[in-house]
């Protein structure tokens, strides 16, 4: 397993939109998973109107969420698709809600440029697309042009993969990075989330998280997307709504691989375990010659 970059842990600003920013490196940063949706595969029914939603994204801030990543279309293989305007009725009145607070920064999951231009209009800070900027062709315009952050993932869905699974990654990357950058999209509005569970077996993912420092070479901060997935129920045996703990496991292993940001569904269980990943590799740090 390759050690990351010392690096990756020196403090840069992930720009924002709205003229926010957020330090990434010296600190774990979490981003909560809020899916207004009725099928989504842990929590899908949970937060089906407004106020419950926003209700639990506070929930979240208040157990060390940094952001909140609010979806209303299911991405669980064979969910059911829905409709633009379904996700926008879904999604859009949260968004209004959190909007205008100082005390929360807004990610929007979708990958339609129209959801995400209404988005970013109504207080959003991020477009985290699953397929990244690859589907819709004006998305990477409207992100340029709000000056927001975008989180570029990974999919082996509806395509033919390469065989070697981190060769895949860098292909799929070099052709949304050139779309982020034709837009006007600079290196410190993107962050890169590999994908995990996105047409990867299990092997796969236990792959990518042997070989997830092997995408530093990217030199871009990295989105670690594994709560609650299939996997990790594989490996414990527990369905999904108790796999948070497993979820920790992978949290902390990713983060001495050098990840930067992890996308949750249980912010406070996940905090502890990366305060102790981060302390681990704060203490390394310090007794490296020439550091401190």
């Amino acid at each position: 397993m390759q050690s990351p970059p010392d690096s990756v842990f020196d403090p840069k600003d992930l720009r924002l939109g709205r003229g926010r920013a957020m330090t990434l490196g010296p600190r774990a940063r979490l981003m909560g998973i809020l899916n207004v949706t009725p099928d989504s595969f842990s929590d899908g029914g949970q937060h089906a109107d407004a106020r419950t939603a926003v209700d639990a994204a506070l929930v979240m801030i208040g157990e060390g969420a940094d952001i909140i990543d609010i979806g209303g279309e299911s991405t669980r293989p064979g969910a059911a698709s829905v409709s633009a305007l379904e996700e926008q009725r879904r999604i859009m009145p949260v968004i209004e809600a959190l909007g205008g607070r100082e005390d929360v920064l807004i990610s929007v999951d979708t990958w339609r440029a129209e959801t995400a231009r209404l988005a970013l209009a109504a207080g959003a800070h991020l477009i985290n697309d699953v397929w990244g900027l690859q589907r819709e062709p004006g998305m990477a315009k409207i992100v340029a042009d709000a000056g927001a952050a975008v989180a570029i993932m990974h999919t082996g869905r509806d395509r033919d993969c390469l065989p070697d699974l981190i060769e895949d990654q860098f292909h799929w990357f070099a052709a949304s990075l050139a779309i982020a950058r034709k837009a006007g999209i600079a290196d410190d509005q993107i962050i890169l989330d590999p994908g995990f569970g996105f047409a990867k077996d299990a092997g796969d993912n236990l792959e990518l998280m042997a070989r997830f420092a092997e995408l530093h070479v990217l030199g871009l901060p990295l989105l670690a997307g594994t709560s609650r997935k299939r996997f990790i129920g594989g490996l414990t045996g527990r369905e999904a709504a108790d796999r948070d703990v497993g979820t920790v496991a992978t949290s902390v292993a990713l983060r001495l691989a050098g990840a930067a940001m992890f996308r949750v569904h249980n912010a406070g269980f996940n905090k502890d375990g990366l305060a102790v990943a981060d302390a681990m590799v704060q203490s390394s740090r310090e007794k490296e010659p020439g550091h401190g």
